[in-house]
């Protein structure tokens, strides 16, 4: 007997159809969630495809060569499947989806149809719309380096190749005071001097938040201690006592490189391209016109 997708094509052309979607979420911690449209749960490839999740996707748009597939895929917020705390998180961002037609009756016959990422994920009035984005979407990226004064690269990435872990780079704290999601306050935060956090990153090891990521914008050191602000408030609550990290920031400059992280011979920018003033400068009697170089 036929399996997988001729045993699955078979059954189209048998007339009568017990065929249904169903498709399987890799988060970007890890956890693997399955769903489907039929009424009934469905297992196969060791994974537990739910019917209760209230997940529906659109038509499948699919081309040859590089063109980009696409679709949508919407649901329901809840408890059981896709919550709101796990999107605010990011813990959906990238994520792999994998999208089958399968026979309900015999899901050993079945046949592959989308395998990308999660795009755009948009939240309202309780339920969920997200982009779903093929295997071509790596290749429509922006390719190159772009010709700046500061650096292109993302602190500790495989570019600045900066190690975060060192001492004095980074700090693990206890939560004391959190006020709307944003603002964290510290009693005693020795150890680092006043913004060295500010462009960093802010990272929540525990609780329900953990994994969150948030950019801080404000570092300061007053009379009631220290105060970490972020540009915006974590999607998910913070509590009192969940561990977080906070990691040095960085402004992309080339003396920030030399003098802060002692890393310059990694700098991705170029800080002696001349400026505008140089694009729109002319000869004077008063210079030296020797045509030597412009830095002296």
């Amino acid at each position: 007997m036929m399996s997988g997708a001729e045993g699955f094509f078979a059954h189209l052309a048998s007339g009568a159809t017990t065929a249904c979607r169903a498709w399987a979420v890799t988060r970007r911690d890890g956890m693997v969630l399955g769903f489907t449209d039929h009424d009934q749960d469905l297992g196969f490839e060791g994974i537990t495809f739910r019917a209760s999740s209230g997940m529906t996707a659109r038509a499948l748009q699919q081309t040859t060569g590089l063109a980009v597939d696409n679709s949508e895929a919407m649901g329901a917020l809840s408890d059981a499947a896709v919550t709101e705390g796990d999107l605010l998180a990011g813990r959906y961002d990238g994520a792999e989806v994998r999208t089958w037609a399968v026979n309900w009756a015999r899901v050993e016959d079945r046949v592959l149809q989308f395998r990308g990422t999660l795009g755009e994920i948009v939240r309202s009035g309780g339920a969920f719309q997200a982009e779903l984005r093929g295997l071509a979407e790596a290749l429509n990226q922006p390719q190159g380096r772009a010709y700046q004064r500061s650096c292109a690269a993302v602190l500790g990435d495989h570019e600045c190749r900066f190690d975060l872990s060192q001492p004095g780079y980074a700090a693990e704290r206890a939560v004391e005071v959190v006020i709307e999601r944003r603002l964290f306050r510290f009693a005693s935060f020795p150890g680092f001097d006043e913004r060295w956090f500010e462009r960093g990153r802010m990272v929540v090891l525990s609780g329900a938040s953990a994994g969150a990521i948030g950019v801080i914008k404000n570092d300061r050191i007053g009379p009631s201690g220290r105060e970490i602000e972020l540009w915006q408030a974590l999607g998910p609550e913070v509590a009192v006592g969940d561990l977080v990290r906070f990691e040095a920031g960085c402004d992309r400059r080339a003396d920030t490189c030399r003098e802060k992280f002692h890393n310059f011979m990694n700098f991705r920018g170029f800080p002696h391209i001349p400026g505008e003033d140089w694009l729109t400068s002319f000869p004077s009697s008063g210079d030296v016109n020797d045509g030597g170089s412009l830095r002296r």
